[in-house]
């Protein structure tokens, strides 16, 4: 069982930055691939980016890549999503999300079996 809490969404303005944090507990957290998802007002959830259960390998949506990072911390059972560059399009609750059962680097919903709450995030042109 992984519980994941989402914090660090906000209000900010096109070009600035936002650092997105998910806190797990759970004994299958550190075994774990870990992704982000979104979902803007009246669209489908949609990937963003995810890691495998060392941080080492990362696969990011087209969308975000070369803005978006994805980091975690085994010590701090923490993902984190540094946003940088951001744009209006990047409006949208942000999810993360645990796929302990899942190998490589999972970019479909389906493999994910633990999502925390969402945190906003509003960019404002």
């Amino acid at each position: 069982q992984v519980q994941l809490v989402e914090s660090g969404g906000g209000l900010v303005q096109a070009g600035g930055s936002l650092r997105l944090s998910c806190a797990a507990s759970g004994r299958t957290f550190s075994s774990s691939a870990m992704g982000w998802f979104r979902q803007a007002p009246w669209k489908g959830r949609e990937f963003v980016t995810t890691t495998n259960w060392r941080g080492v390998s990362t696969y990011y949506a087209d969308s975000v890549k070369g803005r978006f990072t994805i980091s975690r911390d085994h010590a701090k059972n923490t993902v984190y999503l540094q946003m940088n560059s951001l744009k209006p399009e990047d409006t949208a609750v942000y999810y993360c999300a645990a796929a302990p059962r899942a190998y490589g680097l999972p970019y479909d919903p389906s493999p994910y079996d633990y999502w925390g709450q969402g945190t906003q995030v509003t960019v404002s042109s």
